[in-house]
């Protein structure tokens, strides 16, 4: 059927009207999805997204650590995230010993970083005090891409393994692609390990 001749063609041109209610209506549907997340869903930052990395700092509860506590158990009793070689992404410093109801065990100092695969383990990329050294961690901070650390130890053997009479503070910081280590100003009254 054919409009006559001075009809109004309501229907078949779009008036201004019909655009502002369709612009409405498809601005409410966009909005509504911004609320509907999948339950698994996480905030990454775009630098994150790019590089395909989770904003979290690795989880040194996933990391097999290479102390051997015979039939002890390891315990994780520290850790502290923070972006250390300024990539944008947190590692994670753990403070790690073996397990002891009496006594002072040696600690060790790993640095973590998160896995190249996303479902894998965090990896070690760096040890920064191994319990070899028989050395264990009293205080531990990250700030500024600086790790400083307070030690305890022993000036002999024969000093009891619970009473360390040596402390010293410690930093590492990242430099030319590894972690350097420089030892802070000794207080007064502690001898030096």
């Amino acid at each position: 059927m054919q409009p006559m001749a001075g009809q109004d063609l309501l229907h078949t041109q779009p008036r201004p009207m019909h655009w502002l209610a369709t612009a409405t209506a498809l601005s409410a549907v966009v909005a509504a999805a911004s609320f509907v997340q999948p339950p698994d869903a996480t905030a990454t930052t775009s630098h994150d997204v790019r590089a395909g990395r989770s904003a979290a700092a690795p989880d040194p509860a996933r990391v097999s650590f290479p102390v051997n506590c015979g039939p002890n158990r390891l315990d994780v009793v520290r850790k502290v995230p923070g972006d250390l070689d300024g990539d944008g992404t947190a590692e994670t410093v753990a403070v790690v010993r073996c397990h002891s109801e009496t006594g002072t065990p040696p600690s060790g100092v790993y640095v973590l970083a998160r896995p190249t695969d996303g479902k894998a383990a965090p990896r070690i990329v760096a040890t920064l005090l191994a319990p070899a050294r028989q050395l264990s961690v009293q205080k531990l901070t990250v700030g500024n891409g600086v790790i400083s650390a307070g030690l305890l130890g022993y000036s002999t053997l024969d000093v009891p393994r619970c009473c360390p009479d040596v402390h010293r503070d410690v930093k590492w910081q990242w430099k030319g692609g590894k972690f350097v280590q420089s030892e802070l100003p000794a207080a007064m009254g502690t001898q030096r390990a």
